[in-house]
């Protein structure tokens, strides 16, 4: 028998000890690692195909769309203006005199050229600042009563 520090009868405990993973999430068992794991164990693997996954098919059925298109309709301005052609022909006849074209106009007032394609078109909701933008470059009144009138150059006061 030891003896020393510690006295009395030394028992050994003999019972198993398990040791046990944590639970997986389920983010994990979806996974096509996990997926290809469990396959080739040979356990059981189920497969569900939503109807409408990956689509928003469900927001557009309209359940829920048309009441919120008419609220949108009852609290909203019923469109908003466009430019209007007096405005259009202006910004055109001038851009021509000066020999510009869409994309030359657009690099010289910092916009993109779809933006001036869309005023001339007409498409385009006039903003303020594009159009003050354009007045200075082309040196004709875009705004108020005299559109199309010669506007005091850039430089000048």
């Amino acid at each position: 028998m030891p003896t020393g520090r510690l006295s009395g009868n030394i028992t050994q405990d003999w019972e198993p000890v398990v040791l046990r993973r944590t639970k997986l999430k389920a983010a994990d068992l979806k996974s096509t690692k996990a997926v290809n794991q469990a396959m080739r164990t040979g356990a059981s693997v189920e497969t569900v195909r939503k109807a409408a996954a990956g689509t928003n098919k469900a927001a557009a059925s309209g359940a829920a769309a048309a009441p919120a298109r008419k609220l949108d309709e009852s609290t909203e301005p019923a469109g908003l203006g466009r430019v209007g052609a007096e405005v259009r022909g202006a910004i055109q006849k001038a851009r021509v005199a000066k020999g510009w074209s869409q994309a030359e106009l657009a690099k010289r007032i910092n916009e993109r050229a779809q933006v001036v394609q869309e005023y001339e078109s007409g498409k385009a909701v006039p903003v303020q600042a594009v159009l003050a933008k354009m007045e200075r470059a082309l040196e004709v009144k875009l705004r108020g009563k005299a559109v199309g009138a010669p506007a005091a150059p850039a430089g000048a006061k």
